[in-house]
C-alpha cells in the first residue's frame, strides 16, 4: 500500500469536485480499487502505486482542462478516462489539441474523442472516410468542421451536403410548403453545423452562390463531384442503388465522408441499407478508411451514453 498527496493549485477545489464532492463521485468509480480522501486543496489517495500514478495524472488532466476551458462537466471526465482506455496508458492534452475552425462568438472546434481524432486523421490520409456508430458521437459536426477548414484554407471550392429524405415516421408529402421547404426539415442538423462555424450573412452569401449545397441524395444522380468536400449524412437510409450512384459521383479532387447508424435505419422492411453493403464490398479496398463510433464517444447528455448500451444490450 502506499500513499500520495496531491495538491490542488490555479483553480477552485470545488470546481474539481463538484457540489457535494458530486464529481469527484464519478471520479472514484474509475479507481474502486483506492481509497480517495478530499481535504480542501488537497487529494489524498491510498492504494497500489500503479493506480495512484495513473490517478494523478488524470487529476492532472482535469486541473489542465479546468484551466484551459474553466469549466468541467461530468461528460469532459468520462472523456478524459476513457482516453487511452485501450492501452491503458495516461493521456495527454497535448495530442491534436488544434482547432479545426474557430466559429462563431469564439466557438473552437475541436475533436474532443478518440475516434472524433480517427475520423480527422483518415480524412487527411484518404480521399473517403466511412464514420460509423450510433447517435450523439459527434460524427456529422466533425466531418462538416473538417470540410469548412477545407474550404476556408481553399484546398476545397464547394462544400456539398446530402441525405436521404427519408422520413422517420412522418409522411413529407403532407409537410406544407414548397419543395425545398418540405426538405429543410431533413437537412437542419447540417444547417446546424454550419451555423456554428460561419457567420450567418456568410453562410447565407455561400449558400446562395453555390460554394455551400445542400441537398437530398437523389439530386446527386448524374453530377461530377470534383474540386468539393462532399458529406453524405445518415447514409444507413441510402438504398443499394443509391450508394453506388453516389460513390460514382467521386471526381479526381474530391473528399467524400459518410456517415451513419445502422442501428437507425428507417427504410422500409424489405428494403436493405445500401451502408451496409458498402462496408462489405468496399472491405480491402485500399485508400478507404471506416472509423467505427460507440457509445464511449456520446459527447451529448450522460443518459444518451446509459441509451445507446442498454440498447445495445437488447439488440445483442
Amino acid at each position: 500500500m502506499s500513499e500520495k498527496v496531491i495538491e490542488i493549485s490555479g483553480i477552485n477545489p470545488v470546481e474539481l469536485y463538484g457540489v457535494n464532492e458530486s464529481k469527484l463521485s464519478v471520479i472514484k468509480k474509475y479507481f474502486p480499487k483506492l481509497k480517495v480522501i478530499a481535504r480542501g486543496d488537497v487529494l489524498k489517495a491510498i492504494g497500489d502505486d500503479h493506480e495512484i500514478s495513473l490517478f494523478a495524472d488524470k487529476i492532472g488532466l482535469m486541473m489542465k482542462h479546468l484551466l484551459k476551458y474553466k469549466q468541467l462537466t461530468e461528460n469532459n471526465i468520462e472523456q478524459l478516462m476513457d482516453e487511452d482506455a485501450a492501452t491503458g496508458k495516461s493521456s495527454t492534452l497535448k495530442h491534436d489539441d488544434e482547432a479545426l475552425v474557430y466559429g462563431n462568438g469564439g466557438l473552437v472546434v475541436k475533436a474532443k474523442t478518440a475516434n472524433q481524432r480517427k475520423l480527422v486523421k483518415a480524412s487527411e490520409k484518404n480521399d473517403l472516410v466511412f464514420a460509423v456508430g450510433p447517435a450523439g458521437t459527434g460524427k456529422t459536426y466533425t466531418a462538416v468542421a473538417l470540410a469548412v477548414r477545407a474550404l476556408k484554407n481553399k484546398e476545397v471550392r464547394r462544400i456539398i451536403l446530402t441525405r436521404p429524405a427519408v422520413e422517420a415516421g412522418e409522411n413529407l408529402g403532407f409537410l406544407p410548403g414548397d419543395l425545398k421547404e418540405k426538405l429543410d426539415p431533413y437537412m437542419q442538423p447540417l444547417y446546424d453545423g454550419l451555423r456554428d462555424m460561419i457567420p450567418s450573412e456568410k453562410l447565407a452569401e455561400m449558400l446562395e452562390n453555390g460554394i455551400i449545397q445542400i441537398a437530398p441524395l437523389a439530386f446527386m444522380r448524374g453530377r461530377t463531384l470534383d474540386k468539393c468536400f462532399v458529406i453524405l449524412d445518415e447514409a444507413q437510409n441510402a438504398t443499394e442503388s443509391q450508394f453506388k450512384m453516389f460513390l460514382t459521383r467521386m471526381g479526381k479532387s474530391a473528399k467524400f465522408i459518410i456517415t451513419g447508424d445502422p442501428s437507425q435505419i428507417d427504410l422500409p422492411k424489405r428494403q436493405p441499407s445500401g451502408l451496409s453493403q458498402a462496408l462489405n464490398v468496399l472491405d480491402g479496398v485500399n485508400d478507404i478508411s471506416v472509423i467505427i463510433f460507440d457509445e464511449k464517444d456520446v459527447i451529448r447528455h450522460k443518459l444518451v451514453k446509459a441509451i445507446i448500451g442498454a440498447y445495445k444490450k437488447i439488440e445483442e
